[in-house]
């Protein structure tokens, strides 16, 4: 009983044998704390069971959370591959008590699970409690037996946990487990406490106390238990490995990175096959969460693992994508434990893909880049750090190779220079942080909920309802009452009106009563299940305890519910024809239109697109129910229904079908999804669907637009209304179009040949200025000199050969001045490489004009400068650099 899957599965069990609940792990990024960037433990998704804003049907809970620790505060990833222990991701068990047993049944159950179920000798075990925790220090004597020595108090912070500056907090209890005298390191409050050889693998947290202020701290009426094992220490111990990496997972994993890149797994190349195999698990999980890489907040985050992960692919040799490979073995190992694996699987292994592809590309111009930027230092030089960090921040080019990089030549990086930008950074990406997971609620939300309970919904088969007033808000207070002209929220006992989520705007309407009537203008879902009807009240007065009829707008409603259904059928269409890896990554459905993101790695073609179309309107035209059905989660996902990966669903769903089933395909019909939203009665109903645009959101996230219904056919008329008006001013008919303008844009492009050409001879054939054609002598080198009006910089490569052919043998220097901006282009033919460089001469011309560097080769150069007044001082210190 040592596999990390067995220790999983027992850990759980025995808890629920002791009356915990199994709740299933929350996703990655938050949904109940704006201050986090990733879950980082595992009572993040019992937060506000902890504070008391939500109550759940159970006081006990065990889960095995996803824990990612690779941004913000919590941040192991630099450590991560060179130590025993770090992680970017990791597993924590954890046994939660709210308000139901306390120290006592929490060190019991602890006891008897890693003594009894674990069968750890009880020998090799000690704990520390905080030092004013005499009750913890005697529980633990009486119900394990230690002596004094065993225990070991701690007046740190390290054993007194807080949620934050207030709220619950409380001492800790932490077990450790002694690895023998084979590992270095003393026991944990002694000067060796760093070291190994005593390994924390479990801290019980005793939440007993609130902070009310820094100098008030009150008893809280119902103590509550919080704790956390991490799953790969345990998985350690019981396997009798001093690292988390020699573990039955890890060695999995690790073989799998060795066949796929071809490169054992010792020596020097050890750390890499470890980083690899830790960041396959945090990618693979984020991405399967709804996190892709981008270059800002989690996204960043998540490349800089993965790109951390293809760099030490690269050291072990890897000239192509490779990590996608390992993928396989990480969905077989933890598949069945978390199944979002296993659904995302084609989306993990087509992101890994196209990252690992784009920074093969990455690398490649990160070199070049420092090559131009470093080319002037030599040995003991430096180079400056704004210029390492932009290549690490704007091109992805990590320090570690920049000065790898550099090394061989004797160049170093000012590391002080470097770091102060990424402070700097990392100070207004802070300031931006605009928090994680869905907006935190406010407090009274919770409050009324907790008084009220949520809000039925009855609006998927009715527009019309009748309810009670059960709470007023205005300006974030409760109020009894708001007279007519003031705006304030309205909570019902039940609505017809649907809460915008899913992607979908909330409805609008009306509400009256008795000398009352208030106008919806939006409608939301906060704590829950809590609905709230923004508004204002046009007439009388709005009183809690009111009964009111309702009445949502009903074409407002039906071209929403049109639009909704589109985006399933489009959904399926992307699907059918760019493939399975499709996935939907965010939708906004309203009355006028629908937009919908979705994970594909590169632009759709028109043909694609039309075939997607063409697929939607099909089922369109079939007019078939759309059917709605509540199903358990497994039941609709085995009949073939798409989950939205990282969404969180309840005991049941609602699956929506629509379009009959296609010949060859395992499901029932066309299109099945979990699904929320309001829909189409049938397929009919949402007339036609066509597809506007379609454009990039992201990093692999790409975006289509469309119209159903009446707004598609107002649109058609609008374009054969403008079709119709070109046709007229080229006269021709409609279907002649095309063939015209494709004579027209030939014909200027031929005219605007012929004008460059004019432009490049009229500039060639010289003026008898300073900067004449003829070429000079200077210092026995042949060289000509100009500066060029109205010629475009991409020409000056193609002029500056020409020149030199005619030379023969000389130097050729061109500047083209163009809207107020200079480019020069400096030529040196092949006989004279050896004594002049293109490279310096067009950086002395680039000073000149303001400018800094410039590059290319030794016989040819490009470089620029802000300050196109001084083209001819450009020419002459050429000059002055050949006199030299």
């Amino acid at each position: 009983m040592s596999g990390v899957n067995e220790i999983r599965s027992t850990f759980l069990q025995y808890f629920a044998k002791n009356g915990h609940e199994p709740v299933a792990s929350s996703p990655l990024v938050p949904r109940n704390d704006p201050t986090l960037m990733f879950t980082n433990a595992g009572m993040v998704q019992f937060k506000n069971v902890f504070t008391g804003l939500e109550k759940r049907p159970y006081t006990r809970a065990t889960t095995a959370q996803k824990v990612v620790r690779a941004g913000g505060k919590h941040n192991d990833l630099d450590n991560v591959g060179y130590t025993a222990r770090h992680h970017t991701f990791f597993e924590m068990l954890g046994n939660f008590s709210f308000g139901d047993y306390f120290k006592e049944e929490a060190i019991s159950l602890a006891w008897n699970l890693v003594t009894k179920e674990f069968a750890l000798d009880k020998s090799r075990l000690l704990v520390t409690v905080y030092s004013e925790d005499d009750e913890a220090a005697k529980l633990w004597k009486s119900i394990a037996g230690f002596s004094d020595d065993r225990i070991i108090r701690i007046p740190t912070s390290d054993n007194f946990w807080t949620m934050g500056e207030t709220g619950p907090c409380g001492p800790c209890s932490e077990i450790f487990y002694d690895q023998g005298e084979s590992v270095w390191g003393g026991p944990p409050g002694s000067a060796e406490e760093d070291g190994d050889r005593f390994l924390e693998f479990w801290n019980l947290v005793f939440m007993q106390f609130e902070q009310v202020s820094p100098g008030e701290r009150l008893n809280l009426p119902r103590p509550s238990i919080d704790t956390g094992m991490g799953l790969e220490r345990m998985a350690a111990i019981l396997q009798g490995v001093t690292s988390n990496y020699e573990t039955d997972l890890f060695r999995r994993l690790i073989a799998a990175v060795e066949e796929a890149i071809g490169s054992r797994a010792e020596g020097d190349a050890l750390a890499s096959h470890r980083v690899i195999a830790d960041h396959l698990r945090a990618t693979a999980f984020l991405i399967a969460d709804g996190v892709l890489p981008s270059n800002e907040g989690r996204g960043y985050v998540l490349r800089r693992i993965m790109r951390r992960a293809m760099r030490h692919a690269k050291l072990l040799g890897a000239r192509e994508p490779v990590i996608y490979k390992v993928l396989p073995t990480l969905v077989a190992e933890m598949g069945r434990a978390y199944p979002e694996l296993t659904r995302a699987e084609a989306l993990i292994s087509e992101t890994l893909k196209l990252e690992e592809k784009r920074f093969l590309v990455t690398l490649d111009r990160g070199l070049s880049l420092l090559n131009d930027a470093s080319g002037s230092l030599g040995q003991g030089d430096m180079l400056d750090g704004e210029t390492a960090f932009k290549l690490y921040d704007t091109y992805g080019f990590p320090l570690d190779l920049t000065q790898d990089a550099l090394r061989a030549r004797g160049v170093g990086v000012d590391l002080d220079a470097f770091n102060s930008a990424m402070q700097r950074q990392k100070a207004e990406a802070r300031a931006s942080w605009a928090g994680s997971g869905e907006a935190a609620a406010e407090t009274i939300w919770f409050s009324i909920r907790e008084r009220e309970g949520a809000t039925e919904f009855l609006g998927y088969d009715t527009e019309t309802a009748e309810a009670q007033v059960r709470a007023i808000v205005q300006g974030g207070k409760e109020v009894e009452s708001a007279a007519a002209g003031e705006e304030v929220a309205v909570v019902l006992n039940q609505t017809p009106f649907y809460a915008e989520s899913g992607g979908q705007v909330g409805d609008t309407g009306f509400m009256k009563g008795e000398g009352v009537r208030f106008a919806v203008t939006d409608t939301q879902k906060v704590a829950d299940g809590l609905f709230i009807h923004r508004g204002k009240v046009v007439e009388g007065t709005l009183k809690v305890g009111a009964p009111l009829g309702l009445v949502v707008d009903h074409e407002r409603r039906t071209r929403i519910r049109a639009n909704h259904s589109a985006t399933h059928l489009l959904h399926e269409g992307l699907r059918e024809v760019l493939g399975t890896h499709v996935a939907q990554k965010g939708s906004m459905v309203s009355p006028d239109r629908l937009r919908f993101d979705f994970s594909h790695p590169k632009p759709v073609e028109a043909d694609e697109l039309a075939r997607i179309e063409a697929l939607a309107n099909d089922v369109i035209r079939e007019n078939t129910p759309v059917e709605t059905r509540l199903m358990a989660v497994d039941d609709a996902i085995a009949l073939g229904a798409m989950a939205l990966f990282g969404e969180k669903y309840g005991d049941e769903v609602r699956v929506v079908s629509m379009g009959g089933a296609k010949d060859g395909s395992t499901k029932a019909a066309y299109s099945i999804e979990l699904c929320g939203g309001t829909h189409a009665r049938a397929t009919g109903d949402i007339g036609l669907v066509h597809v506007v645009s379609e454009s990039a959101v992201g990093a692999g996230v790409r975006r289509v637009e469309a119209l159903t219904g009446a707004a598609a056919r107002d649109y058609f008329l609008e374009q054969d209304a403008r079709v119709r008006r070109i046709a007229a001013s080229l006269k021709v008919g409609p279907a002649e179009i095309a063939d015209r303008i494709d004579l027209l844009v030939e014909e200027r492009r031929r005219l605007e040949r012929e004008l460059t050409e004019a432009k490049k001879k009229l500039a060639l054939a010289g003026d008898g200025s300073s900067s004449s054609s003829a070429p000079k002598d200077i210092g026995g080198i042949s060289f000509i000199g100009r500066v060029l009006d109205g010629i475009a910089a991409k020409d000056l490569k193609g002029m500056v050969d020409d020149a030199k052919a005619a030379l023969g043998s000389g130097v050729v220097a061109f500047v083209s001045v163009t809207d107020g901006k200079a480019s020069v282009v400096v030529g040196v033919t092949a006989d004279l490489t050896e004594r002049v460089s293109a490279v310096d001469l067009v950086r002395a011309a680039s000073e000149a004009m303001g400018g800094k560097g410039g590059g290319g080769r030794p016989d040819m150069a490009q470089a620029g400068g802000p300050d196109a007044d001084k083209a001819d001082e450009a020419i002459a210190a050429i000059e002055a650099r050949l006199a030299a």
